[in-house]
């Protein structure tokens, strides 16, 4: 009696179904010179019908056989790597035949647990680093910038800045990073820890020194210009050596930044006092304002470096802004003591560098309409996607 042939389901097919895929795994997996690319390519398209209607174990079979093969059919890779992530992860973490073009369309299909396989690749090309850091994922943002075969574009840089002000751990993981500017450092600043606030200072602020000494005959050319030229004055502040604004001092009605700072200390401190102490101290209101209004202490250490303020006035400061200076022990209190830690390890110069920074890039795009802009995310102008200054007031200044 002859047996009748069992029924077959699109899954699961049948001897043959299963041999044959078996036997194209084989083939599409043997070395590039050894099968012609046409006869490769055939056989990638026929195994690739055959596993759409394979199973996930099938398929997780393909994809460890198909993870390091270099010329494997790109259309196959693909479809495997969009697959259920236990049939995608070898082949998003170890596959090398994929061109950036591919990796982009990927993304953007996948989960985020396929993401975070694909941040953990030996390499890493700017574009897809772009789109990864557009997802805001933080465990995969934490794997994107942890990755030392990340190739991170200054676009994705200023996206993973702009993502560490809701996910703390990214600044200190940022700072890491050889490929981050000072700029983008200078806008972490602000709402960075401590530890990272003062790495910040470190490395990222610059002596200046040899730009002073190459500009010197330009501070001249100005002065003879009577300053005149807003963008020179402004660029040419950043540079130079000195830090406090003399010419105030004639119209102020202290007779110096130490007695401002006093006075500031015995009445408390108020927004007319305030803005009186950045006028002599040569930063605008807003870089001021953000300063005295800074959850930490490095900023005030900062200005009172920069400036020259010793240590008895940054007392003052701070007993101005009614911050306790001392525990019920008599000690000084754990923040206000960091705070004179932090003035002791700075430099004057880059103390000055990081005080103009500030005052450059908050304050030359600080007026209505530009900081309007910058806040409802319009575009400024053509330039605005260049300029350090109107990133970091759209940065700093958001809600």
């Amino acid at each position: 009696m002859v047996e009748p042939i069992p029924l077959l389901t699109e899954k699961n097919g049948g001897r043959a179904r299963q041999a044959l895929m078996r036997r194209l795994i084989d083939y599409v997996s043997i070395p590039g010179s050894n099968v012609p690319h046409q006869d490769r390519a055939m056989a990638g398209d026929i195994l690739l019908e055959i596993l759409f209607h394979a199973t996930d174990e099938d398929r997780a079979l393909c994809s460890r056989r198909l993870a390091v093969m270099k010329d494997a059919p790109r259309r196959l890779l693909r479809y495997l790597a969009q697959c259920s992530f236990e049939v995608a992860q070898p082949i998003l973490e170890q596959n090398e035949a994929f061109d950036a073009s591919d990796l982009c369309q990927i993304v953007e299909r996948v989960t985020t647990q396929h993401r975070l396989a694909m941040a953990g690749r030996k390499i890493i090309q700017p574009a897809l680093s772009d789109k990864l850091a557009e997802f805001g994922e933080p465990s995969v943002l934490e794997a994107l910038v942890t990755n030392r075969g990340s190739q991170l574009s200054e676009h994705a840089l200023d996206v993973l800045v702009t993502r560490s002000r809701k996910h703390e751990r990214l600044c200190n993981l940022l700072i890491k990073r050889t490929d981050l500017r000072p700029s983008q450092a200078m806008i972490l600043f602000w709402w960075a820890d401590g530890d990272t606030r003062r790495d910040i200072l470190r490395r990222f602020a610059a002596d200046r020194l040899e730009m002073i000494e190459m500009c010197g005959d330009v501070f001249a050319m100005a002065a003879e210009e009577k300053w005149a030229d807003p963008v020179a004055r402004k660029a040419l502040q950043l540079i130079e050596r000195r830090q406090r604004n003399r010419a105030a001092i004639e119209k102020s009605p202290y007779d110096s930044l130490e007695h401002a700072v006093s006075t500031a200390a015995a009445v408390g401190m108020d927004p007319a006092l305030a803005q009186e102490i950045g006028y002599l101290a040569g930063v605008k209101p807003v870089t001021i304002a953000k300063i005295m209004s800074d959850h930490g202490g490095e900023g005030l250490a900062v200005l009172c470096k920069a400036t020259g303020l010793k240590k008895r006035p940054l007392a003052q400061l701070w007993k101005a802004l009614k911050r306790p200076l001392k525990i019920e022990n008599g000690e000084l209190h754990p923040l206000f003591a960091y705070t004179l830690e932090t003035y002791d390890l700075l430099t004057v110069a880059k103390a000055q560098t990081s005080l103009r920074y500030w005052n450059w890039s908050l304050s030359s795009s600080f007026s209505p309409s530009a900081t309007k802009r910058a806040l409802m995310d319009e575009e400024a102008n053509d330039e605005s996607d260049f300029s350090a200054s109107r990133r970091t007031a759209k940065l700093v200044f958001e809600s």
